[in-house]
């Protein structure tokens, strides 16, 4: 079967799964459900609604995959079905999400798409970079702290249209106080550094970081291609790069193979550092309870040391 058959089958499959649990209640005792596809909307939504036990979030994606692979179970589709609110990105990475809202019940299910609770950019594709030339909305909106703060404050306000609960605001400016130091932090690094300039032997997804703080990037690949190997050209453009503007420092993101950047880092005597996109974290992360300030808190010291 050709890769149209498979598709066509898969939205058969999902329609069917729908059509099988129509009408079904909200489940686990009245308590609120909440189910979000990707990391930074469970992370947000676990910080607004902090120790409610009334609140379960579940975080549909496992820890330590990657949501562009992701494909739901039926399980999957009757948990959003039967949820309360519902989150999901919006981008390429879940594309798959379309063929479900359409038969959700919007009365029951609060849909909450997170790329339509701020303002966005095209992906760009910077010089020496590898990929496609469409233009698409980039969908990693969280990795701008100032973006991050704008999405929480407008998911508490739609979280507290199910449960009104007056905590959420203390929660929320707790959570929120936290990122504005992140911030803070930030900026004071980049502007007593003594570079403004990020390379990545990987994909690129935080061109909003990038853009929030002025800094100039240089990548393997944009931020949601599906590539793992670069060209000798690419390699070539970045090894130079790195040479030429005396860089200490070859990111990769988290779940990478590192091996561009290694290959870099082994032609010019660079470190090689994780800058973690927060797009998912470790199971052994999850559990520990690792939380998006967390991440941002780690990034900030690698930061420091890439850019002296």
């Amino acid at each position: 079967m050709n890769a149209k058959g498979v598709n066509k089958m898969k939205k058969i499959f999902i329609i069917i799964v729908l059509l099988l649990i129509t009408g079904c209640q909200s489940s686990k005792e009245g308590k609120i459900n909440i189910i979000t596809t990707n990391y930074p909307s469970y992370d947000f939504a676990r910080a607004i609604t902090k120790n409610d036990k009334e609140v379960n979030i579940k975080m549909l994606i496992k820890p330590g995959t990657d949501l562009h692979d992701f494909e739901p179970t039926p399980k999957n589709i009757i948990e959003i079905n039967k949820s309360d609110m519902f989150i999901y990105v919006g981008g390429e990475s879940d594309e798959w999400v379309n063929n479900i809202i359409k038969k959700i019940n919007p009365k029951k299910t609060k849909i909450i798409k997170l790329m339509d609770l701020t303002s966005l950019k095209f992906e760009e594709k910077t010089k020496g970079m590898e990929g496609k030339e469409e233009k698409e909305y980039d969908e990693h909106i969280w990795t701008s702290p100032i973006k991050s703060i704008e999405i929480i404050n407008k998911l508490k306000k739609e979280i507290m249209k199910i449960n009104n609960n007056q905590t959420y605001e203390i929660n929320t400016k707790e959570y929120i106080s936290k990122i504005e130091k992140i911030d803070n932090q930030i900026k004071n690094i980049i502007y007593t550094s003594k570079r403004q300039e990020i390379i990545f032997g990987d994909r690129f997804p935080l061109q909003y970081f990038a853009d929030e703080y002025n800094l100039k990037y240089y990548a393997a690949f944009p931020g949601c291609s599906h590539q793992t190997e670069a060209s000798s050209k690419t390699i070539s453009f970045l090894i130079d790069k790195v040479k030429t503007d005396n860089i200490p420092v070859v990111f990769h993101i988290e779940q990478s193979n590192k091996k561009i950047a290694k290959e870099i880092a082994k032609e010019t005597g660079a470190k090689v550092l994780e800058f973690n996109s927060a797009h998912n974290i470790s199971e052994k992360d999850f559990k520990k309870g690792i939380t998006y300030v967390d991440i941002m808190n780690k990034n900030i010291k690698a930061l420091k040391e890439a850019l002296n």
